[in-house]
């Protein structure tokens, strides 16, 4: 069951010589641990990041307690270890390994990674490389793990395209399961007599055509091989298939009942002190609004929620199961749902004389803010969390974010009058049409909140406004407009300082570099593939963390793999313009966000003309 062999090695010669070596030994309480022999199928899940970032993943454990279930699979966890462990996993010449059983990756049917954000690219290729997998799918054979990718970077799945046997677009529980048991069908078309496989020409050939036959049979399972991209100078012109049995487009798997969906009841309480500790609960999938900014809520839909009844007893199992004093309510706007008010009184009937707290982030701002910090207030009441966005009224009709800074405010006010001694808001600089007092209204919002704090509590109150660089991702009706430059960022970021006056609002921007770099990778065609191998070959290792990011190195990689980051990231495309990831689709489709595109262009101009 377990590979002895191989933890006694990692016990004597690498987990001593390591930082946290209890992020790389398993056995945390409610892993699930098979018989290898005993099962039909086995698959390893793995998050692109380090064990404190992926065990945060709602995703990961939705998706290995449903694989547990069955009794024909096992699922096990992998995470990308850091530098110090990958090279003494390297000296000791030992495989990138499975927690539960320390099953080297190569030895899975099937390994699934989750693709949540572009900069930890390079952590892909240390799994697969580390992990005994050959890099890119054209050389693989059937003895090799089928190589899936999920997740929201899949929504332009080009510049891992080379990396992945099998991307797969939209919901994770059914095309998961149907993934793995269909690999399964096509091993055994293909092992020999012995129980081997063909190795060589033979064996790439064999596994060419049982991807092909996914990629038949799954329609929302993107296999990037059989799609050749055509080019003209920098910009793709068409995506060719080199097969006609392929579909032409790739659509995403949906979930119709969610409710019907169990939750975890029983996730995995790590050793080490995560991101998140605490119970998660997803009351909600999509989103009721159209913000044009906003991929998940293009590529979430539709909206579909869970009952009350189904939330209280899913979390009163996880507690009894796990002992977290916090539950977090998950979703895209959680006051959005619709039973939201019986739901947290519910949750606080239940938990309230435990001691346990209730976390409610993602509070849409509109009237019924002022009445929910009395609704959420626990016992925890130190910040509220919100998100307008933008700042002025007209640039949030151009985004579509239909919310009133009055609301906010007395939202706010109703925060400190319940005990809260903070606001966090989170704000875009970079939209499309920005200016100048659209910067100011930033710093004059959160400074009228904390005069609010202090009209409440005698004492300004701590407001932090987050503010992030925005990228125009796929798939939401910017996809078309550039992204700013590094200069327009620098001067943003330097007028909003010299704005404030308030001691006690604090302005944070996201680094600018790592932005660009977000906007380089969700943007690129599969020529942006060659600069992420460049940048992992040359050392790029958790570059999501700032301590470990050279943005340098990524920059001398994009240029030796001649990408033209101008024409890719910062200039506009036209609407009849062949974009890399067309050939994905979203509900309402193209035709839908060329609409939204053009009334975003109609109100820009009006924004304008009002100057």
């Amino acid at each position: 069951m377990i590979n002895q062999k191989r933890r006694q090695q990692l016990e004597a010669r690498v987990w001593p010589h390591v930082q946290t070596p209890a992020q790389y030994v398993g056995g945390e309480r409610n892993i699930v641990v098979k018989d290898h022999s005993a099962v039909r199928g086995r698959l390893c899940l793995g998050f692109p990041d380090a064990y404190t970032i992926g065990m945060s993943h709602h995703g990961l454990q939705v998706l290995y307690s449903m694989m547990n279930r069955r009794e024909d699979w096992c699922a096990e966890r992998v995470f990308t270890p850091w530098p110090d462990m990958e090279q003494k996993l390297r000296e000791c010449d030992i495989p990138l390994y499975s927690l539960e059983t320390f099953t080297a990756l190569s030895e899975f049917d099937v390994v699934g990674l989750s693709l949540q954000y572009e900069i930890s690219s390079p952590n892909v290729l240390t799994m697969i490389d580390l992990g005994g997998i050959p890099m890119e799918s054209v050389d693989r054979t059937m003895s090799d793990p089928l190589l899936v990718a999920g997740g929201p970077c899949c929504q332009n799945p080009e510049p891992m395209a080379d990396y992945f046997d099998v991307m797969v677009l939209g919901d994770g529980e059914p095309s998961l399961e149907a993934v793995c048991d269909l690999w399964l069908k096509l091993k055994d078309k293909y092992r020999r007599d012995d129980g081997t496989f063909a190795d060589g020409q033979q064996g790439i050939k064999q596994r060419e055509e049982a991807v092909a036959e996914i990629a038949r049979t799954l329609e929302y399972c993107y296999v990037p091989r059989f799609y050749v991209p055509e080019y003209s100078g920098d910009r793709i012109t068409a995506i060719n298939r080199t097969r006609t049995d392929v579909p032409e487009t790739i659509a995403p798997a949906v979930i119709s009942d969610l409710d019907g969906m169990p939750l975890p009841t029983s996730p995995i309480v790590p050793y080490v002190e995560c991101v998140h500790d605490r119970i998660a609960l997803e009351i909600m999938r999509g989103c009721p609004h159209l913000c044009r900014f906003c991929q998940s809520t293009v590529i979430k839909r539709p909206l579909r929620v869970r009952e009350v009844e189904t939330l209280v007893q899913a979390a009163v199992e996880s507690y009894r199961n796990t002992g977290f004093n916090e539950i977090s309510i998950l979703s895209l706007s959680s006051s959005d749902y619709p039973h939201f008010e019986p739901l947290v009184k519910a949750l606080h009937k239940e938990f309230k004389p435990l001691g346990v707290n209730i976390s409610v982030p993602s509070l849409r701002v509109n009237d019924q803010l002022r009445s929910l910090p009395q609704l959420i207030g626990t016992q925890r009441r130190s910040s509220l969390t919100l998100a307008p966005e933008v700042a002025r009224d007209d640039m949030r009709k151009q985004i579509r974010k239909k919310i009133k800074n009055s609301d906010l405010i007395e939202g706010c006010r109703a925060a400190f009058q319940n005990g809260f001694e903070g606001v966090k808001l989170y704000f875009m600089c970079g939209l499309p049409g920005e200016r100048e007092v659209d910067l100011d209204g930033i710093i004059d919002l959160a400074e009228t909140i904390a005069t609010v704090g202090k009209e409440v509590k005698g004492r300004y109150a701590r407001v932090t406004a987050s503010v992030s660089n925005f990228v125009p991702k796929a798939h939401t009706p910017y996809q078309w407009n550039g992204m700013q430059s590094r200069e327009y960022f620098k001067w943003a970021h330097k007028h909003l300082w010299s704005r404030r006056k308030v001691r006690s609002v604090n302005v944070k921007c996201h680094d600018i570099e790592t932005s660009l770099l977000e906007g380089v990778l969700s943007r690129g065609d599969r020529r942006t593939g060659k600069a992420i191998r460049l940048a992992w070959e040359r050392g790029a290792r958790m570059d999501g963390w700032t301590e470990h990011l050279d943005p340098q190195r990524w920059w001398d990689a994009v240029a030796d793999a001649g990408i033209n980051v101008e024409s890719q990231v910062h200039e506009k495309y036209e609407l009849m313009d062949k974009l890399p990831w067309d050939h994905v689709n979203v509900k309402f489709g193209r035709a839908y966000l060329e609409k939204e595109q053009g009334r975003a262009t109609v109100q820009l101009a009006e924004m304008a003309n009002a100057k």
